[in-house]
């Protein structure tokens, strides 16, 4: 899959759907080439959890909770992190250092692929069926542009530890 911001055509819908896939893509490519030795390093010492594999692990269950649960009001029906430990609040992040990562990789894009699917027909002006609880529902247009800035904001995260791992750069 070739990386690009710019949307194939220029409504709203694709500007934000080309973002979103860009933003998911450079997530990814911050992991190519490496160990899942490397992507389990957690170079913060104060912060376990902020090391590559943990943070796609987020990314994926970020978007499970805004589009299947959230919007689309899926029941969990068991498939979470944290039906094992509803005590770890962090459950995605600690999954991910027992997962590898080639497998955390091809799970998200899968997901993200299947996303893109479920919400194909969904007007961006939909309402989330399932909020978030003390919260207000949500436009589909909303749930995207979070994600989008979601995404981008632990891409940062990516950034810095890839450098402090091995050295990569901004990919």
């Amino acid at each position: 899959m070739t990386r690009t911001d710019t949307p194939t055509e220029w409504d709203e819908r694709s500007t934000i759907m080309a973002m979103l896939d860009y933003a998911r893509a450079s997530a990814r490519a911050k992991c190519e080439g490496l160990t899942d030795e490397q992507a389990r390093t957690a170079p913060v010492a104060t912060s376990p959890l902020t090391n590559l594999a943990s943070l796609i692990g987020h990314l994926r269950w970020v978007e499970f909770d805004w589009i299947e649960t959230v919007f689309l009001g899926i029941p969990d029906q068991g498939r979470t992190p944290w039906d094992d430990d509803p005590d770890d609040v962090d459950a995605e992040m600690t999954l991910a250092l027992r997962t590898p990562l080639a497998t955390l990789l091809s799970d998200y894009e899968q997901q993200c692929e299947r996303y893109n699917k479920l919400i194909a027909d969904h007007d961006l002006d939909e309402r989330s069926r399932n909020p978030h609880p003390g919260r207000q529902p949500v436009t589909l247009r909303w749930i995207l542009l979070h994600l989008v800035e979601e995404i981008s904001r632990h891409n940062g995260h990516m950034d810095i530890v890839r450098e402090i791992v091995d050295g990569q750069t901004g990919r």
